[in-house]
């Protein structure tokens, strides 16, 4: 009986684990083609084979990404409507890479600078119901392989 008891008290913690994220469906997840296979922002710390992070100083930046109001002036475009892209858009096999975005900056992976003017590194044009410009920066900056080096502080 105790065992019963156990299990009993136990269980709505394994469903409210389950169901944390608040989706019974797995969302839409971001992701870019890249040669045969594509570059996928992770949903899971494990998953990622390479980190990047966020910052709000440009001395601290490795890589600054540059978010443009006009496709020409983009480096990189993001632009998608209603639809979610088809599956054969954004393969998942042995080629997939997954790019993990943290809080905290590690010397060894890319810190991104996310401005609207300034100097940059990158510029991207994103115009998305599934891509943050955030997203597109860490998909842009995990598919370059961009190397950590520190950005000079001019603007």
């Amino acid at each position: 009986m105790l065992r019963f008891n156990i299990l009993v008290s136990t269980l709505p913690l394994l469903i409210a684990g389950l169901f944390a994220r608040g989706d019974l469906a797995p969302a839409a997840q971001p992701c870019i083609a890249v040669g045969t296979g594509s570059m996928r922002i992770a949903q899971a710390p494990w998953q990622a084979q390479s980190h990047v992070s966020f910052t709000d100083d440009p001395t601290e930046a490795t890589v600054r990404v540059q978010i443009v109001d006009r496709v020409e002036e983009a480096d990189f475009v993001m632009v998608d409507d209603a639809a979610a892209p088809a599956d054969g858009a954004c393969p998942v096999n042995a080629a997939t890479r997954y790019v993990g975005i943290t809080d905290v900056p590690s010397p060894a992976e890319p810190v991104i600078y996310l401005s609207h003017k300034g100097r940059a590194d990158y510029r991207i044009f994103v115009q998305s119901r599934s891509f943050t410009a955030r997203d597109a920066a860490a998909l842009l900056v995990g598919a370059a392989g961009a190397s950590p080096r520190r950005v000079a502080a001019a603007l």
